[in-house]
């Protein structure tokens, strides 16, 4: 299989430790919300294209996480659902943790599947190959 770059930039596949996963670069955009919304969007229909399950992992590092962004996170996750087995959250604070099970009841949304939230990608990439929720 040939390699292609996603809309944030990452290889597609990627392949780590002898299992697929995908990476969603939504980090390094500081303040500028319409930019990370803007690829936010252009991922989710990236990632609903291929007619498989991912194994995905979200960089959040270094972008202001504004509720406007939090609640398009979880739509966006749950717009896509059928494409994602498992799901990585990295770089999400443990305020931005909480913002978001908060959002998430008020607007009555969450993500499709068992987020597990990480401080290091390496970890985050080893849990999402394993065996083992």
């Amino acid at each position: 299989m040939h390699t292609i770059t996603s809309p944030s930039g990452s290889t597609f596949p990627y392949y780590y430790k002898g299992g697929e996963i995908h990476s969603l670069k939504f980090g390094s955009f500081h303040a500028d919300e319409e930019a990370l919304l803007d690829v936010m969007r252009a991922e989710e229909e990236f990632i609903s294209r291929p007619n498989r399950e991912l194994r995905i992992w979200v960089d959040l590092y270094e972008s202001q996480l504004t509720d406007r962004v939090l609640v398009e996170l979880m739509r966006s996750m749950t717009r896509a659902h059928e494409h994602i087995i498992r799901l990585a959250l990295v770089g999400c604070s443990f305020k931005d943790r909480w913002r978001l099970r908060l959002l998430g009841r008020k607007f009555g949304i969450g993500f499709p599947v068992h987020v597990r939230y990480f401080d290091d990608p390496e970890i985050a990439k080893t849990w999402l190959v394993s065996e083992t929720a």
